[in-house]
């Protein structure tokens, strides 16, 4: 019996070590895991972009209600969005919106271009900077490509890139 008790245990200390992993499964197993972790976050990164871009269609929506109900009580734009009480809103990436009364504006120079050099809108220019913070009157521009705009007296409120 003694010699069955210590078979048993020689049995169970080799199979205890054949449990562990080797350096070649650890490293097999941080690589896979390093792999999944940058492609999350890279998906992550594209998830919050996509919703930063949606909250800038809503408020831009939301702010080219507010001055066509304005126009429609007043019959005129307003010079500025301070005037409906939004002077000073922040898109998502923390730049102010810009608003442009064309109503008022001389010539043309100061609207929105599509690559015809087209004004955008006849009545008012509303739009974010986008990610960057830069933007440009035609949206052929490399600095204008990621701005959200409102084009088409208001028919089209997205990304330049889309328009």
């Amino acid at each position: 019996m003694r010699h069955s008790a210590m078979c048993n245990q020689k049995f169970l200390r080799s199979r205890a070590r054949a449990r562990g992993l080797t350096l070649v499964e650890l490293l097999l197993v941080v690589s896979l895991v390093a792999v999944l972790a940058s492609l999350a976050a890279s998906a992550w990164g594209g998830y919050q972009d996509r919703i930063r871009t949606k909250q800038a269609v809503d408020d831009i929506t939301g702010l080219s209600a507010l001055l066509d109900q304005t126009f429609t009580d007043t019959g005129e734009l307003p010079d500025s969005l301070a005037d409906i009480g939004r002077g000073g809103m922040a898109d998502p990436w923390g730049n102010p919106y810009q608003y442009t009364n064309l109503t008022t504006a001389h010539g043309k120079g100061k609207a929105r271009k599509d690559h015809s050099l087209v004004p955008l809108n006849s009545d008012y220019d509303l739009y974010s900077k986008g990610s960057d913070g830069e933007s440009v009157s035609p949206l052929t521009a490399k600095a204008s490509k990621d701005d959200i705009l409102r084009a088409n007296n208001g028919r089209f409120i997205g990304p330049a890139s889309s328009y």
